[in-house]
């Protein structure tokens, strides 16, 4: 008779998996579905991406009479007045920064300047260019050029400018001729009889526009109607 061992029964093993199952939180969401098809494969995948939504632009502008008057970035026109650079000396050679004076103006009536200092010209036209949009003036035009004499000063610059007649042109050079082109003149006549500093004979122009007034206006403050003559044959 063969010997029998008697064997012992398996231990009970204790079923954990439901009591973690019960520890276990709520499920996350889902993964992504069906990827894309392949080529020639018909997998769904995802349409075509739609349009990015682009930020709004920054509104720029001018006050006219209180009023702030819109105008858009492409409505305006920069000229360059003058770059400057300086040169500093340090232990490794020199060291270059650029700065740059420009006019904006829209053509229209509204001008501006601005002045911008960067280590590259590039950037230092855009620091002007922002600053300049943010201070645009009104100016009192008629019929492509100013409505009388006047002048203007601003430290040692002082600038004279006279109307003149249809076909005359922009008589005048360097800043003057600048802020003329830029604030819409057509016709003008202008002389700078003080100092030759390129930002002193613009803010000495922008001084001189700003004290325009038309007729009209004049007439309004001293309390005076105003009434057009009919020319007489």
């Amino acid at each position: 008779m063969a010997d029998e061992t008697p064997t012992t029964p398996p231990a009970a093993t204790t079923d954990t998996q439901p009591q973690q199952r019960q520890n276990r939180g709520p499920g996350g969401p889902g993964g992504r579905g069906p990827g894309r098809g392949g080529p020639g494969g018909g997998g769904k995948g995802r349409g075509p991406r739609g349009p990015r939504a682009e930020a709004a632009p920054a509104m720029e502008g001018a006050m006219v009479d209180g009023v702030f008057v819109p105008t858009t970035g492409n409505e305006l026109v920069e000229k360059t007045v003058f770059i400057n650079r300086c040169a500093k000396v340090v232990k490794g050679g020199r060291r270059f920064s650029f700065s740059a004076l420009i006019v904006i103006g829209d053509k229209k009536g509204r001008v501006g300047f601005g002045f911008g200092k960067a280590n590259e010209v590039s950037e230092a036209i855009r620091k002007a260019s922002e600053r300049g949009r943010k201070g645009l003036i009104a100016v009192a035009l008629q019929t492509g050029t100013i409505p009388h004499a006047v002048t203007g000063e601003h430290g040692g610059g002082y600038v004279i400018l006279k109307p003149a007649s249809p076909g005359t042109g922009i008589k005048a050079g360097g800043a003057v001729r600048a802020v003329c082109d830029a604030v819409g003149i057509k016709d003008i006549i202008g002389k700078s009889l003080g100092s030759s500093n390129h930002a002193n004979v613009l803010k000495a122009t922008l001084h001189a526009l700003g004290q325009l007034r038309q007729r009209a206006d004049v007439f309004k403050g001293r309390g005076i109607t105003f009434k057009s003559v009919a020319p007489t044959n």
